[in-house]
């Protein structure tokens, strides 16, 4: 099975903040330390020359299908350069320089050091007037006080697999609470096959921050001066973890990772957290015997919740032709539908940023799909633009001694909560 989306979770959903964002990487990992060679559209007559960066998508037909919007787009003549490797580095370091592409996607839109430094055009008049067609959840992350610095390409997420004929025989139905979860993966696990699946490592990595949204919590306060998620509701998440991990209901070991459906679609486990990249190969595995449901809540004041992530279009500040390259990011992203309902479907399994091209999408139309975007939509979670690499370090790092090393969870995060008030004070000068 392909790895499309790794990292773009590992940042949306997992534990730091600082891990590359591939959404359609390959099974490498990592988007491009060499560029293939650049692909020229464009058929007007115009003098405006634009360069665009991707990184590499994993699914076949998506380099292609930029391609032809660009050579489309007849205001400007657009380059396309198709990165594979490892994408982020190269793009950062081309931004320290005066030899930046003039548009180029970045995960989860603009960083806070893209934006701090200056590196990133204000997008704000082409996407006020129309924010109110994208996904609410998206539109958060893409907001940084009160500005736009780019326009959202596709939505992808991470959600939790079930089997539906291993549910049925067992008498179980698909677990909405933790405590349903833990019942439900200790019923179905036998000898042969798993309850729960989350990674090798246990769970701890991708799940990170579920812990935080799914008992009802918060990162940050709203003026993003300290942590919000110190509180009995969420330690008391971390141990109702650490107790499950002790149990036959999760499987600890897989013959993939979590980002694959193998492990899940040949029958080493009746549930599975992955991907939607996986839906495709999970279809064709094991047919409709499959559902689909949210990270469900934890303890009395929790939610259900999802991990998203999503690429956005963004336009170099030092750019040579600013207003041009505006121009084609609006064209292409706000207004050609038509083009962004192909490039969320036509290639795999992904959600439009626009919440009414969801219908239009074939793969969402129904079933488990269709579920996938309604959640979301509806419960749908990213690190905020201010959880820093340092402090998803540290908040990792607390996790796993809790979960693992029995650690005393308010003892553990005293110190997190510490540096997040550190890190946030330090972004913010």
């Amino acid at each position: 099975m392909t790895l499309n989306r790794r990292h773009l979770f590992a940042a949306a959903g997992g534990l730091a903040a600082t891990a590359t964002l591939a959404a359609c990487g390959s099974n490498s990992g990592g988007l491009g330390a060499s560029s293939s060679a650049p692909t020229t559209g464009g058929s007007s007559a115009s003098n405006v020359a634009l360069s665009q960066w991707y990184h590499e998508y994993g699914e076949a037909g998506v380099k292609e299908a930029v391609e032809k919007y660009a050579a489309e787009y007849t205001q400007a003549k657009v380059t396309v350069s198709w990165n594979p490797g490892e994408y982020a580095k190269k793009l950062g370091a081309a931004l320290l320089t005066n030899d930046v592409p003039d548009v180029f996607e970045s995960e989860q839109g603009a960083s806070l050091d893209m934006i701090k430094q200056g590196q990133v055009a204000d997008l704000t008049d082409i996407m006020a007037p129309v924010v109110s067609q994208f996904n609410p959840a998206v539109i958060k992350r893409f907001t940084f006080d009160g500005k736009f610095y780019a326009v959202p390409q596709v939505v992808d997420m991470q959600l939790l697999y079930y089997r539906k004929s291993v549910l049925e025989k067992a008498g179980v139905q698909p677990p909405k609470t933790f405590a349903e979860l833990v019942d439900v993966a200790n019923k179905v696990a036998t000898g042969d096959m798993g309850g729960f699946f989350a990674g090798n490592d246990g769970g701890v990595g991708v799940l990170g921050t579920m812990f935080i949204w799914a008992s009802g919590l918060e990162q940050f306060d709203e003026g993003r001066t300290k942590a919000t998620f110190l509180e009995p509701a969420f330690y008391d998440a971390l141990k109702a973890y650490r107790d499950f991990s002790k149990t036959k209901g999760l499987l600890q070991s897989a013959s993939k990772e979590w980002y694959d459906g193998s492990a899940f679609a040949n029958g080493e486990t009746a549930m599975q957290w992955g991907g939607l990249w996986s839906m495709p190969d999970i279809q064709k595995a094991v047919g409709d015997d499959f559902g689909v449901v949210p990270f469900p809540a934890i303890g009395g004041s929790g939610r259900a919740a999802v991990p998203f992530g999503a690429f956005g279009s963004c336009v170099a500040a030092k750019g040579k032709n600013v207003d041009a390259a505006k121009a084609f990011v609006k064209w292409l992203w706000i207004d050609q539908e038509d083009k962004q309902v192909e490039f969320a479907d036509a290639f795999g399994t992904h959600i439009p940023s626009k919440t009414a091209l969801v219908a239009k999408a074939s793969k969402l139309k129904d079933g488990a799909g269709a579920d996938a975007a309604k959640f979301a939509s509806e419960n749908g979670f990213t690190n905020d633009i201010m959880w820093t690499g340092p402090l998803g370090d540290a908040y990792g790092a607390a996790v796993t001694k809790v979960i693992k090393q029995n650690a005393d969870p308010a003892a553990e995060f005293k110190s997190v909560g510490e540096l997040a008030a550190t890190e946030l004070k330090r972004v913010k000068g």
